[in-house]
C-alpha cells in the first residue's frame, strides 16, 4: 500500500470558493496528467516542479469538467516526500466528487484517514510527535493552543527527547560493553556517574510530565463548572463569559433546571464551561433532578467557579456548596459587587475558602472578569512560569510514555542503591529508552500507528 498512488478531497464538505484534491505517489503526475489540459499546452511532466498551472480538467471522454489550477510538486520536496499533485477546482460537493471519481478510475486509490501524514512520517519528513501535532493544529481552540501545536510541529519536544535518549543510549552502550565483554579490558561502570546522569534524566522528564497539567488544557479545554445556590448570578456569569445570551436569566430562583455547556475562549484559555442548576434543598421533582445532576457534574470538574451573592449573608446552602468543592480547584466569586457589599459575607467566604482565590465581580456590569481570567491562568500553571520557548506536553500518549520512562529510571535508582549488577540495570534502561522512542515513533508498533492516524480526517 505504501507504493500506491493515493488521493482525497482535502477541503471540508460544503460550498466554497475553491475545493482542493490532493494526489500523492509514484504515478500522481502520470494519472493527473491524463485528465489535465494546461492552457500552455504542456503535459504535466513538462511543467516545472512547484508551479501552479491554469487549465481544464477533463473526464474519460475528453469533455471539460471544470476550470482549475493544478500545482505539481516533485518529491522529495513535498509534504509526503513523494511526487504530488494538488487540483484546485471550484468549491462545491459535485465538482469535487466528479473530479475525484475520474482520478479513481485512472488508478488513484482513495486515501485512508491520515494517510498523507502517515507517509510523511514513514518517509522520514516528520517524526510521530510532529505528525500528531497536526491534529492539534487543526483542532486548536485558542491562539495559545495553536502556538503550542505549531511549536511541537517544529520539533521542540522531539529535540528535548533526542537529548535525553542520546544520554541514555551512551549509558546503555557502557552497560552492554560490560555485559558482553567481561573478560576484555573494559572499564567498570561508574555507579556514581550513572546515578548523576539518571538524576539529570529524571529531572528533565519531571518537567515534561508536570507540564501535561497545563498542556492538556490548552488542547482539550478546561472543564469548568459554575456552581452555587439559586439566584446568585450563575447564568449571568455564563452569558458574560460566552458574550451572548446563552442562559435564561430571571429573578426567580431555580430557573436553570438542567446543565448548560458552552466552549469559550477566555484570554487564550479554552473553557468547557458548564452552568448548573442552583444547589439547594427542594421538593420540586424536576428541580431536584437538576440539583442531583449539578452535584454529579461538580465531581468531574477540573475547575469550579463558586458564585456567592456578595450583598446578602451566607446561607447554609452556600456553606454546603463550599464544603462540597473543598477538595477541588476552586475560585470563589463574590457576585453583585456593583451593589453595597455585605462585608461579613466577604470575610466568612474567605475563611471558608481555605486559601482559595476569592474575587469580587459583577456579572451584570461586567466587572472583575479580567481578574477572573488571570486567576484561571494561575490555577492552570500553579504559579509556575515556563522558560521562553518551552513547550508543554499536550498529548495523552506522550504523557503516558514519559511516565513509563520515568518509572523505569526510578527503578534504576533503586537498583543503584543496592548495587545491582549492570545486566539487571540495563533492562530498565532499555525500557526507558524505548518508551521515549515511542513518542517520536522510533520504537512504536504498527498497531499504535494505525490507531493514531485513524484519528485524522481523510485528505490529511
Amino acid at each position: 500500500m505504501l507504493f500506491d498512488t493515493i488521493g482525497a478531497i482535502a477541503t471540508p464538505p460544503g460550498e466554497g470558493g475553491i475545493g482542493i484534491i490532493r494526489v500523492s505517489g509514484p504515478e500522481s503526475w502520470l494519472i493527473a496528467g491524463s485528465f489535465f489540459k494546461s492552457a500552455s499546452g504542456k503535459e504535466i511532466h513538462e511543467l516545472p516542479s512547484h508551479t501552479v498551472n491554469y487549465g481544464h480538467f477533463l473526464d474519460q471522454q475528453g469533455n471539460i469538467m471544470d476550470e482549475c489550477l493544478v500545482t505539481v510538486m516533485r518529491g522529495p520536496k513535498t509534504f509526503t516526500r513523494e511526487d504530488t499533485v494538488e487540483i484546485n477546482c471550484h468549491g462545491g460537493f459535485l465538482p469535487l466528487q466528479q473530479v475525484m471519481k475520474v482520478l479513481l478510475s485512472g488508478g488513484v486509490r482513495l486515501a485512508e484517514p491520515g494517510e498523507f501524514t502517515k507517509r510523511a512520517f514513514l518517509n522520514g519528513r516528520i517524526d510521530l510527535a510532529q505528525a500528531e501535532s497536526i491534529i492539534d493544529i487543526i483542532r486548536a481552540k485558542t491562539e495559545h493552543g495553536l502556538l503550542l501545536a505549531v511549536n511541537q510541529l517544529r520539533g521542540n519536544l522531539s529535540v528535548k527527547l533526542a537529548e535525553i535518549r542520546t544520554n541514555l543510549l551512551k549509558m546503555l552502550a557502557a552497560f552492554e560493553a560490560n555485559i558482553d565483554f567481561p573478560e576484555d579490558d573494559v572499564p567498570p561502570v561508574d555507579y556514581q556517574q550513572v546515578d548523576r546522569e539518571i538524576d539529570q534524566a529524571i529531572g528533565q522528564l519531571s518537567i515534561l510530565i508536570e507540564s501535561w497539567n497545563e498542556g492538556k488544557i490548552y488542547i482539550d479545554g478546561l472543564k469548568t463548572v459554575i456552581a452555587g445556590r439559586p439566584n446568585v448570578g450563575k447564568s449571568s456569569l455564563l452569558n458574560v463569559l460566552a458574550k451572548e445570551e446563552r442562559a435564561i436569566v430571571t429573578d426567580i430562583p431555580g430557573t436553570t433546571r438542567d446543565v448548560i455547556e458552552e466552549i469559550i475562549n477566555l484570554k487564550g484559555v479554552p473553557l468547557k464551561i458548564i452552568d448548573t442548576a442552583g444547589i439547594r434543598e427542594t421538593t420540586d421533582l424536576v428541580e431536584k433532578l437538576g440539583v442531583e445532576k449539578s452535584l454529579s457534574t461538580l465531581d468531574k470538574a477540573d475547575l469550579v467557579l463558586m458564585v456567592i451573592d456578595a450583598t446578602s449573608p451566607l446561607t447554609e446552602e452556600d456553606r454546603m456548596v463550599l464544603h462540597k468543592v473543598a477538595e477541588k480547584n476552586t475560585i470563589v466569586l463574590l457576585n453583585k459587587a456593583d451593589l453595597p457589599v455585605n462585608e461579613k459575607t466577604v470575610g466568612e467566604a474567605k475563611q471558608l475558602a481555605g486559601g482559595k482565590p476569592v474575587l469580587k465581580i459583577s456579572a451584570k456590569e461586567v466587572v472583575g472578569i479580567d481578574h477572573l481570567a488571570e486567576a484561571i491562568k494561575e490555577q492552570i500553571t500553579a504559579g509556575k512560569v515556563r522558560a521562553a520557548g518551552e513547550t508543554p506536553v499536550t498529548n495523552a500518549r506522550h504523557h503516558a510514555a514519559l511516565a513509563r520512562a520515568f518509572g523505569h529510571l526510578e527503578n534504576i535508582k533503586d537498583g543503584l542503591r543496592v548495587s545491582l549488577p549492570v545486566d539487571f540495570l540495563s533492562i530498565d534502561l532499555t525500557a526507558a529508552y524505548e518508551a521515549l522512542g515511542e513518542i517520536t515513533g522510533e520504537t512504536v508498533g504498527e498497531d499504535i500507528l494505525d490507531r493514531i492516524f485513524a484519528e485524522f480526517c481523510i485528505g490529511k
